[in-house]
Order: structure tokens, then sequence, then C-alpha cells
């Protein structure tokens, strides 16, 4: 398959998984869904047509249960191979019936994996079968003891992300359930109208498609091992929560971290016997397919600071970010590749960053992307690439825990949370590389876009494939570059210095909703002795009103006292007693009036 894109045939009779799975696979680049078929005949045809060429199919292996007259995944795997016997095929289904997936199995079938797999593991089991090897997971009902060291489990119950997605997974499908009985029924009562029954049958067909992406993203995942065959055809079993580990003969059973805390090879089991932690390859898995997630649900700014991404429209937001997303799994597997070591990193951070920043650029404008400028073309990428330096000071150095993000990933070693030792694995850790892997591909995603808004930020071809609607006039655009602006100032001169000075850092992270600030701690004493001038200066000032405030609040405190009680004491008792006094000579007076009138009468 040398460096072209390995060619992928689809055969699957359900229109929305073939667009779910064609969709998630195009995202990276070695993988292409090249043609797709929902029955034999269809699949026969583009196979002896010969264009285009197909390197792998996966097939359903349910096709054919809901109807009698089409013929069975299982017939079509059998004739695929009699056939084609050298092009391999990879099975996706529901099915756990051990003669169908062993007759399959004995008809020279390659591969077979539920389609529950995490779409992070079926990738790597795509490219698996595609170069030749044999991937086969056993399903419950076909393991032996021999096979089996424990009983399957899910994932460990305390895990912070596994109580959130089975929140999520529970309640998603108590609505998608409820909506789809409601249009059930209004399907059974017949419509008069042919068009209100084709509506009502549509989106029934969207429920059913949400219901089937809750199950694929959401639902929990249950460890248990997957059997590989090696060319000899001696079987042997692999340790598997929710992605892959280290091949063995037997389940995989990995120590846990020693006495000084530093992970070994055998440290990656990280004590899922113990329910603590997941294992290497799970949690790293999860922090991509949750940040993924995540960027599908919403973009939106809800900071209040403008960001150099709010320019742009919410897809060409996603697609930055998810772009950015699957570079940093690039760079990460050529770190693995280069056997970087963890002392080397603090060196490399710059180029990482920059080589991170570049490859965006490049991949999300395109290399040979041109725009006519007056009677000049311009290669934008070029452009974009000549503000290495500024982007560097601007945003790229200010990315906080870099080093220890990538050392994390790839070293396992353990994060410092609070002045604590986290283990890779951990809900803590989890959640804290989470955040920094999340708050590292928004910084990059600004850095992206920062050139741009310096070179062609009011040029119409950028605007019409870019820009949110609201953003679009030369007021609105100059508005927001201003609002970018003073945002620099503010962070270098008064936030940077501030947040320094309390020992902390300020993330964007995402939400489910959109993009929020948070902040962490983080020893920065180093940095704030690093300080001058006006940086200084605000540190001095922070300093300043923290050794007066609690002094002059309690002056302020003293003075209130004592105006209160004059007010009340003094002024208030002699308004008082002035009062009294008036009032008295009032009744004194009246009552000598009425006594006064009474002697008159008698005399």
């Amino acid at each position: 398959m040398s460096d072209r894109q390995m060619q992928i045939l689809l055969i699957d009779d359900d229109p929305i998984f073939r667009l779910g799975l064609r969709v998630f696979v195009e995202q990276f680049g070695d993988l292409q869904v090249v043609a797709e078929a929902d029955r034999l005949t269809t699949a026969l045809q583009i196979l002896q047509n010969g264009q285009p060429a197909v390197d792998l199919i996966v097939l359903n292996l349910d096709l054919g249960q809901s109807d009698s007259n089409r013929t069975s995944g299982l017939e079509i795997c059998q004739q695929l191979k009699t056939q084609y016997p050298n092009l391999p095929i990879l099975l996706l289904s529901t099915l756990t019936d051990a003669d169908s997936l062993a007759a399959a199995r004995q008809a020279g079938v390659e591969g077979y994996c539920p389609k529950a797999t995490a779409v992070s593991e079926l990738v790597n089991i795509i490219r698996q079968v595609a170069a030749g090897e044999r991937y086969w997971q056993e399903t419950p009902t076909t393991r032996t003891t021999s096979q089996i060291s424990s009983t399957p489990r899910p994932l460990p119950p305390n895990s912070t992300f596994s109580l959130l997605r089975d929140r999520l997974h529970q309640s998603s499908l108590r609505q998608i359930d409820a909506a789809l009985a409601q249009v059930t029924a209004e399907l059974q009562n017949t419509p008069p109208s042919t068009l209100d029954r084709a509506i009502l049958a549509g989106r029934r067909r969207e429920l059913l498609a949400s219901r089937w992406l809750v199950e694929w993203l959401l639902a929990p995942r249950v460890t248990t091992p997957l059997m590989f065959e090696s060319e000899q055809g001696r079987n042997y079993a692999v340790g598997f929560t929710d992605n892959l580990t280290t091949k063995t003969d037997n389940l995989t059973k990995p120590a846990p971290f020693g006495d000084q805390g530093t992970p070994g090879a055998e440290d990656l089991y990280a004590s899922s016997m113990s329910g603590a932690e997941l294992s290497a390859s799970t949690w790293q898995s999860v922090l991509f397919d949750n940040t993924f997630a995540k960027i599908q649900y919403g973009v939106q700014n809800m900071t209040d600071i403008p960001l150099e991404i709010d320019i742009f429209r919410s897809d060409r937001k996603r697609e930055l970010l998810c772009l950015i997303l699957r570079k940093l799994d690039d760079i990460l597997g050529e770190l693995r590749f280069s056997q970087v070591q963890s002392e080397q990193l603090s060196q490399k951070r710059t180029a990482i960053l920059q080589d991170l920043w570049r490859g965006t650029t490049t991949d999300f404008f395109g290399k040979y992307y041109t725009l006519q400028i007056g009677y000049q073309e311009l290669e934008v990428v070029n452009v974009l690439l000549q503000d290495a330096l500024i982007v560097q000071g601007a945003i790229l150095d200010k990315i906080p825990q870099v080093v220890e993000w990538f050392d994390h990933l790839l070293f396992q070693t353990p994060l410092t949370i609070d002045n604590a030792l986290y283990s890779p694995g951990s809900p803590e850790a989890l959640a804290r590389a989470e955040i920094l892997m999340q708050n590292l591909v928004i910084q990059i995603a600004n850095a992206v876009v920062q050139p741009l808004l310096n070179r062609f930020a009011d040029v119409e071809t950028i605007k019409q494939n870019f820009y949110d609607s609201k953003l679009i006039s030369t007021r609105e655009i100059q508005r927001f570059r201003n609002n970018l602006s003073w945002r620099y100032r503010l962070r270098t001169y008064i936030y940077e210095p501030r947040e320094i000075f309390e020992s902390r850092y300020v993330l964007l992270v995402l939400n489910g909703r959109g993009i929020k600030k948070i902040s962490i701690y983080a020893p920065r004493s180093q940095e704030l002795e690093n300080l001058s001038g006006i940086q200084q200066t605000v540190t001095l000032l922070l300093e300043t009103r923290d050794a007066i405030a609690p002094r002059l609040r309690s002056v302020v405190a003293f003075v209130g006292k004592g105006v209160v009680y004059v007010l009340t004491q003094v002024i208030g008792r002699g308004i008082g007693l002035v009062g009294r006094g008036v009032i008295q000579g009032i009744g004194n007076s009246l009552q000598d009036n009425r006594f006064g009138n009474g002697s008159n009468r008698q005399k």
C-alpha cells in the first residue's frame, strides 16, 4: 500500500451508518471510502469495474436480517472471498452469533469487531486489516476460560469520565425513545396527507440515527480480550478495555506504579484491577475522543474576552479545531517514532509548537491557496508563515504546561496538580490532561487566525469563505481587530503579571456548549522574579493593595462605627429630645387653651 491512501469499499444497507463512518474515516489522510454499496450486486459491479481500486472491504454482517429477499451478510462474505480471495474483509456487526462468525472466519474473512467499538480504535483496526494482518475480537459467547483471566467489567465506576458519560448516555436515550414512541404512534394513526407521513418517516429515521450515534459515542465500554491470529494460525489474546494494549499469551496484567511513582514498561496497566485508573492507550484515547465530541457540541465563545477564532463561522471553527486535534495526534506519533527522550522535550518545545502551527496553517488553507490582491497573486500560506516570530511571541510562548502534557502522554509521567502527583489514567490526571490539551488546541487555532487578520483581514474572498456573517463589514472587522489589540495590551501589562503573582494560569477549555475560561494553580515564582517595568509595577501595586486593604478596611470600619454612634446616639438623641420638647410644648399649649376657654364660660 506504500504511501497512497488505503481505499475502502463500504457495504451496509444503513445510509446513516455509511455516511457517519465515511465522514469519520476521511479525517485521516491515509484512509478514504472510495465506494459504497447496500447489496451484493452493487459491490460486485464496483469490484469488477476495477475503478476505483479497493484495498479493503468493510462489511455489515447483519445484511439480510430484516429482508429475506436480500443476500445475507454471511453469503456476501463467502461469495466475495470466492471471487476475490486476496481482498481483505473487515466485518462490522452487531451480531454475536458464534456460528455465523465462525462460518465467516472459515470463509477467510480477516477481521471482525462490533459496531460499538470505539471510533479511535476502529481506525487502527482498519489500517491493520488493510495491511494484511488478522484481527478478530472474540464475542462473549465464544470465549473460553483459557482465554479469560477475569470476568469482563465496565470502565472503573469511580472514573469521572465514566460517570458523566453514563448519565448523559441514559438521559439521551430516554429523550430519544420518548420522541420515537410519539412519532411511531402518529405514524400508526395513518395521517391523511402523504406529505405528513413522509415527514414523520423522515423524523423517525433522524431519531434512529441519533440513537445510533448516542450508542456509538456514549455506550459504556466493556473489558474484553481481543484475539489475534498469527501467520502460523496461532491465537494470542490482548488485554483490552477501550483500546489496544500489549500483546501477550494471556490477558495483559501490568503492575501498578512503583514506590517512586515513576511508570515503567509494566506500569501501563494503570490499576484497572483496582478500578481507580485506566490503561495508557484507553485514557489517551478518551482525551481525544472527549475533546472531539465537545468540539461538535459547541464552539461559541462564552468568555468575556475576544478570541481570534471568533471571526470564523461555527463550521470553520470546528473544522480548524478538529484539524489541530488530528495534527496533535500526528506529532505525538512523530515524537514516538523519533524516540525523543523526556529530557529533550523542553529543548524541542518551540519546534514542536511551530510545526503544529505551520502544519495546521498549511492544511487548513491549502498549500497552494492563492489570492488576487490588486495586480499580485499571493500564495496565502507563504505569506501567513512569514509571521512566525510574531505568532511565537504573542501566543505560542504563552501556552502553559506544554512540556508537562507531552511528557505525560509520551512517557506516562505523573501530573502535578495542586502540589500533588497523580499517575496517568487517574481521574484527576485525566481531567487535567484534557483541559491542558483543549487549551493548547484553542490557542493554536488563535495562532492560525492571527496572521490572517494581520495580512488579509478585509479581503472579500476570505470573508466569504471563512467569516461569520455578523463580522464581514469593514467597520465590524476593524472593531474586532481593535478589541483584539486592546486584549493583547491588557493581557501583557495587567492580566499576565497578575496571574503570575497569584500563581495561576488561565486556560480556555470546551464545556460542551462553547469555550469558557478556568484557572489552575501553578508555581510561578521564577517568572515573578523575572518581571520588570510595567509588569513588575502591577505586581507591586497588587502587593501594596493587599497590604493596605486590611488596615484601610479596619479604619473605614472604625470610622463607620463612629459615624453611626454620632448619628444615632448624639444627633439622633438630640433631635429626639428637641422633638419631644416641641411636642410637649404643643401639648401644654393646647391644654392651657382648653382650660382657659372653660373658665371664661363660667364667668
